[in-house]
């Protein structure tokens, strides 16, 4: 980790103006104290820079996540305290949150959205947390300057000062148990990177030119970790036996000092156990030159060397050491959230030669197992939550649907993703509505403009249809049976005594819709005024004779204006009004805009316009003169003004009655 004084920074020159030293402020952040420096221009905070300072962390130091999660310990979550740790297997995006676990607990919460600057973040242990990002020291020792090492070892290279070589080991069949030679690594390699394409029984070994073992070398298999050889640091990795397919790797960074051998070791029970009734130490005499007087030790030249005795050895600790349980890593939780599982792989091992070694597990009876499989819940799953009321039905009547609003909110509030929730139990969000039963009226277009015949009796057509409707103030009732007429009778005149091919009218298309055909009958007639005779089919030999057969599409005939009958009209006489529904309907009876306005039918029309004339009786007269008097007093609701003055109270009556359904309709 590169390292430097918190006033000699390595800072860009054009950011070094500005620089307050106050603004230094200590954070234990693992082997060395962080420092962030705030930089200030124009009383505006720009990007912190950082420093390290070469001083040690005292030991009683804590982690400065952990420092940061304790001090929620004093503080009520969900009506109880607990005691809190860092939890740090959240995505990269999350680094720089607070996020900490309960002790003794399965679950973690997101205290808060930001740690606080100079907290180590990621995996990288130059990383720090500047303004809520995780910010990386680049090679060139800036902060936040994105220069790395390239896979030759130049800082900030492009990769063009070495060169890449790579192969791959297809030998099928190794008919020796043992170790058996793959490639030679040469001195000064870089990015290393030897991997299994496929699980096997084998193992990866290193070895150094100058002999000695690296990794799982002496017949014995190392634990995966981090082995140090050759002038860098190898990172050997065996996935999990259990759960995994993967192989085994080796990766380094380098560069090396020496030429490296790679072996396959061939079979796991020689490279584990061969050799282990060998499981003893030595222990030798060991001589010093000393004063006859004093017994004090001397200078070995102050005593003569051919008299030095020879060293002796004896075996020591000839009894093999116990077996042990070797306990590797937890799995990751099988659920992201709630009660998952985990397993981890255990192996009964025994140390010999100052390696491990792969026994029997019978070898470690004397000792209780540890559990292979556990239980295991990160945090608390987040809940469906139903955030609006059912929206209005979609339809004013008959079957349509209503909608509401539901989220996955996690344990703090937050809208998260679904899958996050139990989509078991999500409450719905949609839902079907009825509205009741929709009246209904028939719709019908004008009459074609096309007579069937040319001349005589013919037959002319307009379209039909049962159609839902809109207008709810006037007194419409379902369409019933009276089904508005589709044809009639139509003339265009006598016709000349002559003989003629006649077609009938074409039969129903048989496709409901898309292309398909009808028919038709088509005889020789002779045509007069009198009507027609069924002449034989010669007689019309001369004339081109009609098809019977033709093809039919029913998607192409456009949209038309349909419309209701009239209502009643709003008054008897005086001059009323009706009205009636007109729409622009396509192909599919579907509402369109494609209709020709100005052949639009009127929607609205005047009605009996004629005076109200009331019913004459010769017996009613007025016999007084001041009948008008009466009339002003509204005192023709009694019978004797009634009979007195029948002329004027009747004329009252009959316009107030004509008045009444105007009234109605206004309402």
């Amino acid at each position: 980790m590169p390292v430097g004084k918190c006033n000699t920074v390595n800072i860009a020159p054009d950011h070094q103006r500005g620089l307050d030293e106050h603004n230094c402020y200590p954070f234990m952040g693992g082997d060395f104290a962080v420092h962030v420096w705030t930089m200030w221009a124009n009383g505006h905070t720009i990007t912190p820079f950082i420093c390290l300072s070469v001083q040690a962390c005292p030991p009683a130091s804590g982690h400065i996540r952990a420092v940061q999660c304790s001090s929620y310990n004093s503080r009520p979550f969900m009506g109880r305290l607990y005691e809190w740790e860092p939890f740090n297997e959240v995505p990269g995006d999350q680094h720089c949150e607070l996020n900490c676990r309960a002790i003794g607990f399965r679950f973690y919460v997101r205290q808060s959205d930001r740690v606080i600057d100079g907290t180590p973040c990621g995996r990288n242990e130059t990383s720090i947390c500047v303004a809520g990002r995780c910010q990386s020291l680049g090679c060139d020792e800036y902060l936040g300057s994105g220069k790395m090492m390239d896979k030759c070892g130049v800082c900030g290279g492009d990769n063009t000062a070495c060169k890449l070589v790579s192969g791959l080991f297809q030998q099928h069949s190794l008919n020796k148990v043992g170790y058996h030679k793959v490639v030679e690594i040469p001195e000064g390699a870089t990015k290393i990177n030897v991997t299994e394409t496929v699980k096997s029984q084998n193992y990866l070994a290193l070895r150094s030119r100058s002999g000695r073992s690296i990794i799982n070398g002496n017949w014995a298999i190392d634990r995966p970790g981090k082995y140090e050889g050759v002038g860098t640091m190898f990172t050997y990795r065996r996935p999990n036996e259990i759960t995994s397919t993967a192989g085994e790797s080796f990766l380094a960074d380098g560069p090396t000092n020496e030429i490296l051998d790679v072996y396959v070791c061939t079979n796991q029970l020689v490279c584990t156990i061969e050799h282990s009734s060998v499981d003893f130490s030595v222990r030798y005499t060991i001589f010093h030159c000393v004063h006859r007087m004093s017994h004090e030790q001397a200078p070995e030249n102050h005593c003569d060397s051919s008299t030095r005795p020879n060293s002796q050895e004896e075996p020591c600790n000839v009894q093999p050491c116990p077996a042990f349980w070797d306990i590797g890593e937890w799995s990751e939780c099988s659920k992201k959230c709630g009660l998952g599982m985990q397993h981890r792989q255990v192996l009964c091992r025994h140390v010999y030669a100052n390696r491990t070694l792969n026994v029997h597990a019978s070898l470690c009876r004397h000792l209780e197992q540890p559990e292979t499989s556990s239980t295991c819940q990160l945090k608390i799953c987040s809940e469906w939550q139903i955030n609006t009321e059912w929206s209005a039905c979609s339809v004013p009547c008959g079957v349509g649907q209503r909608t509401r609003e539901v989220q996955c909110v996690s344990n703090v509030g937050d809208v998260v993703s679904d899958d996050e929730c139990n989509m078991k139990l999500r409450p719905s969000d949609k839902e079907n509505c009825d509205m009741g039963p929709c009246a209904k009226s028939w719709f019908f277009t004008d009459w074609g403009n096309k007579c069937s015949a040319e001349c005589g009796m013919g037959v002319q057509t307009r379209g039909v249809l049962c159609l839902t409707d809109h207008i709810s103030s006037l007194p419409l009732e379902g369409c019933g049976h009276q089904r508005p007429a589709a044809s009639q009778v139509c003339n265009n005149g006598p016709c000349e005594n002559r003989i003629e091919w006649f077609t009938g009218p074409w039969s129903q298309c048989s496709a409901e819709c898309g292309s398909g055909s009808q028919q038709r009958a088509v005889v020789c007639l002779m045509k007069s005024d009198e009507g027609f005779n069924v002449m034989p089919p010669y007689e019309c030999s001369s004339l081109d004779k009609p098809p019977n057969q033709q093809s039919c599409h029913h998607k192409n005939c456009g949209a038309k204006w349909y419309h209701t009958d009239w209502s009643a009209c709003s008054k008897t006489c005086e001059g009323g009004f009706r009205v009636r529904e007109v729409r622009c309907l396509s192909d599919d009876t579907l509402s369109s805009e494609a209709c020709e306005e100005q052949l639009k039918p009127r929607e609205r029309e005047d009605c009996n316009p004629g005076p109200c004339v009331p019913h004459i009786d010769e017996n009613c007269r007025d016999k007084y003169f001041n009948c008008n008097v009466v009339v002003q007093a509204r005192l023709c609701v009694y019978d004797y003004y009634k009979t007195t003055c029948c002329a004027s109270c009747t004329r009252v009556h009959t316009k107030q009655k004509n008045l009444e359904p105007l009234h109605g309709l206004e309402e």
